[in-house]
């Protein structure tokens, strides 16, 4: 007999009105319109700046150490301002706060081109990370808080957006600014219309309201005082790891180790806190704490449709940006109205969203099995199936997987969930593109040294002379080709070893069943 789970119908009443079934205003949508614009803004500009690194290093004359830098700061800014951002959007309301991450962003995108010391351009960047990484946050707190729950789900999918449209779709955009413009400054300056734009929305469309002053007496500052410092340097940990050999790195074991410690602390702190950042029992709930756990696994496994083919095309075959950017585009574009497809879908009273999120691994492994019989020959062509695979796979995981989660959350502790979600989410992400890039480099090893010692005989035979620096190069591709193939088998498997937790999940009815709203039901499931 499955467990079933009632779902709440409205969120607290914390800043404005919130949702407690009817329609929203026209000013609400427009506000809810112009969070979304700013939380996909807020993830090109991490992912664009990112593909487009070496651009920047060569218009600023950074070598490939010095330059790295400048993704790392943003990375840690992004990630520190994660735990927080609902907690300052109530405080400060969410009008307030996020038309200061708006305007802050807005200033830096601008005058970042011109800096050239790398000191105060690492200081500037680590600031605007804050500056973006605190929308995304809003913009499911916001989903929650404005949408009743005849249409809730359709908020999801548009958060959903960030997880899936704005990474692929930034392949295009870098293509855009370093091939075809030709000017690198716009992989800053691309903010700044949406920024412009997003907030008239969002000035427009949410009231305005007093600073909770009281908040600040109560809030854990002394917990705040360890996170900050130990996301930035986890964050520095995994994504200079592999640049400088891991643990074999005085600063890699280091900055992992005191930033474990001070994680920790900062866990412990907010455990024994009465008004915490982040509800740590919260996770006692079943499909909170198991669905985080299966939400960091996707996240990884989402790297098969970004990452690998990306990274495969531009050293195999010498893609730039623009030549990858139609296999981004074929995950991405679908992603505007899949993701509602979905929502539909989970509106139908005899769905079960467990079965729509196996279907969406089944999915996704399908692609990276697919893809995992590459060979050198391999261009963006032989990748579009896997990549078909992938746009159809991602939206039927995420969606099922954030009303599954969402779900069993009590109205008050939306914002607790907010930030939970979306600092996972990030850092999810950098370790796992740590992980897998770390894999990649020791199969990458295994293959050359496998491939070097059959290569002797063919190298010495008078009937097939060759010359070092040519079989050198072919060992190299073959290896990153092999290493590649293995890299989707490894995340084609982990898809189908989630499929058991996804059903290990709560059972919760679709929001058109009505199956009561009791508060007490969803903070006692475990």
């Amino acid at each position: 007999m499955r467990e079933v789970i009632a779902i709440p119908s409205s969120f607290p009443a914390t800043g404005a009105p919130s949702a407690t079934g009817s329609n929203p205003t026209k000013r609400t949508i427009a506000a809810l319109v112009g969070i979304l614009l700013a939380a996909i803004m807020a993830g090109l500009n991490a992912r664009v700046s990112a593909l487009a690194l070496a651009d920047l290093r060569g218009q600023l004359g950074y070598g490939i150490d010095q330059g790295s830098w400048i993704n790392t700061a943003y990375s840690a800014g992004e990630l520190a301002i994660m735990p927080f951002a609902a907690w300052f959007a109530i405080t400060l309301s969410i009008r307030r706060f996020h038309l200061c991450l708006l305007v802050s962003c807005t200033i830096l995108a601008t005058i970042l081109p011109y800096i050239q010391n790398l000191n105060l351009l690492l200081v500037l960047r680590f600031a605007q990370g804050i500056s973006c990484g605190g929308m995304i946050p809003i913009l499911m707190m916001a989903a929650l808080k404005f949408l009743p729950l005849s249409i809730r789900l359709h908020g999801l999918a548009l958060f959903a957006l960030t997880s899936t449209f704005a990474p692929n779709v930034a392949i295009w955009l870098t293509g855009q600014w370093t091939d075809v413009l030709v000017d690198w400054r716009f992989v800053y300056w691309q903010v700044i219309p949406m920024a412009a734009f997003s907030s008239l929305l969002v000035g427009w469309g949410l009231p305005k309201e007093p600073i909770q002053i009281a908040r600040f007496r109560h809030a854990n500052w002394f917990g705040m005082a360890f996170a900050i410092p130990s996301l930035c340097l986890l964050t520095i940990g995994l994504d200079q790891g592999s640049r400088l050999d891991w643990f074999n790195s005085p600063l890699i074991t280091t900055t992992v180790t005191v930033g474990s410690v001070l994680l920790i602390s900062f866990f412990l702190s907010e455990w024994h806190h009465p008004q915490p950042f982040l509800k740590l029992q919260m996770l006692s709930r079943r499909n909170l704490g198991l669905g985080l756990v299966i939400f960091a696994c996707l996240l990884v496994v989402l790297l098969s449709g970004s990452m690998l083919p990306s990274t495969f095309l531009g050293q195999i075959q010498g893609y730039k940006a623009l030549q990858g950017a139609p296999l981004g585009l074929i995950i991405a574009l679908p992603q505007l109205f899949l993701g509602s497809i979905v929502a539909l879908i989970l509106y139908q009273k005899w769905i079960d969203a467990r079965i729509i999120f196996v279907i969406g691994l089944c999915l996704i492994s399908l692609a990276c099995l697919d893809a995992s019989f590459v060979n050198s020959d391999w261009n963006g062509d032989q990748f579009i199936k896997a990549q078909v695979l992938q746009g159809l796979g991602q939206p039927m995981a995420i969606v099922p997987m954030l009303f599954l989660i969402t779900s069993v959350v009590h109205p008050s502790e939306g914002p607790y969930v907010s930030g939970t979600i979306n600092t996972l989410r990030v850092f999810s992400t950098l370790s796992g593109a740590a992980v897998v890039g770390q894999f990649v480099t020791v199969r990458g090893r295994f293959h050359s040294e496998m491939l070097l010692n059959n290569a002797g005989l063919v190298g010495s035979s008078p009937a097939n002379p060759i010359d070092l620096p040519t079989l050198q190069n072919l060992i190299a591709d073959q290896a990153l080709v092999l290493a590649t193939a293995d890299a989707y088998r490894l995340l084609g498997s982990l898809g189908i070893l989630l499929i058991p937790l996804v059903l290990g999940l709560s059972y919760i009815p679709s929001p058109s069943a009505g199956t009561g709203t009791n508060p007490r039901s969803i903070g006692s499931t475990k």
